[in-house]
């Protein structure tokens, strides 16, 4: 089996729901059972994904749909076999949060560091920098240069944090910035935004810095709002980082002997463009699919 990992760079409002809600937010965003963090589920991106490589089976009269998801439908048992492709659910690695001092901050922890460097290890991704020690709860790690820093604070929503650069925590912001974007006024603006959380400082603004959008419904025989049609959407913000990691077997077709390896090289381009969750009419949920394989020996 070849695992590979995949990151998710949010270009719009994300909104991958569980359904409807009692609280104050008629359809929050989907969470980590234990963690509470944001995510995508698997199962979304693998619908999306498939749809994708059918659109390109159709451009390239190609079969690969088939090996990497399975049959869409089976009328019996001889064309029943499992897709030779696993996703993941795509966890939270960096979160956009309202800044003082340079409009934005790209926000993360400890936790999350460790959980994706062990991510990268599963991927046989060797190259990441040392992780760095922990912050102290009232207190932040960021990047060199960073232009969020005013007078040693760093100031996300109404959270007032001594902030000190730190050189570890430089290493990951361009090493991050190097596997998700393409370009370098991309990836020098990361750098320069990064900044290293505690735990219990990140896990507050996760719970409380996401979008919360008004929806409403309009009747079309008035032009109003329909009654009882106005609803509270909470979404990631655009430009919120995700990784998750993906598998690839070889097919198990019983008739087809193609192993990962050549699998791995019909999956979508790193960069592609994809819709996920709800609002696609409005310009919701588009997403950059990132691709980070191990490099070959």
């Amino acid at each position: 089996m070849q695992a590979g990992l995949f990151h998710l760079h949010t270009l719009s409002a994300l909104h991958c729901g569980t359904g409807q809600s009692a609280d104050v937010v008629d359809l929050p965003i989907a969470r980590a059972r234990a963690t509470r963090l944001p995510m995508v589920p698997g199962s979304s991106l693998r619908g999306v994904l498939r749809q994708q490589v059918e659109q390109m089976d159709c451009e390239n009269g190609t079969k690969n749909a088939a090996a990497l998801f399975g049959p869409r439908s089976i009328s019996s048992s001889d064309n029943s076999f499992a897709g030779a492709l696993a996703v993941g659910d795509a966890h939270l690695l960096a979160l956009p949060v309202r800044c003082l001092a340079g409009i934005v901050s790209y926000a993360t922890s400890p936790f999350i560091l460790r959980r994706y460097a062990r991510d990268l290890a599963r991927a046989g991704i060797d190259d990441a920098p040392p992780l760095p020690s922990a912050p102290a709860e009232g207190e932040a790690r960021v990047a060199k240069g960073s232009v969020n820093r005013l007078d040693d604070k760093l100031v996300l929503e109404d959270l007032d944090l001594a902030a000190q650069e730190d050189c570890p925590v430089t290493g990951w912001a361009q090493w991050i910035a190097k596997t998700v974007y393409d370009d370098d006024n991309s990836r020098c603006d990361f750098i320069h935004r990064f900044a290293l959380l505690h735990d219990e400082i990140m896990d507050f603004l996760a719970e409380t810095a996401t979008e919360v959008r008004a929806r409403i419904r309009i009747d079309q025989s008035t032009g109003t709002v329909d009654k009882g049609a106005l609803w509270y959407e909470e979404h990631l913000p655009a430009e919120t980082l995700l990784w998750g990691v993906y598998a690839l077997s070889a097919r198990n077709h019983p008739d087809d002997t193609c192993n990962a390896a050549e699998l791995a090289g019909t999956l979508p381009d790193s960069g592609t463009l994809l819709q996920l969750g709800g609002g696609a009419g409005t310009g919701h949920g588009l997403v950059r699919f990132v691709i980070r394989q191990a490099e070959k020996a």
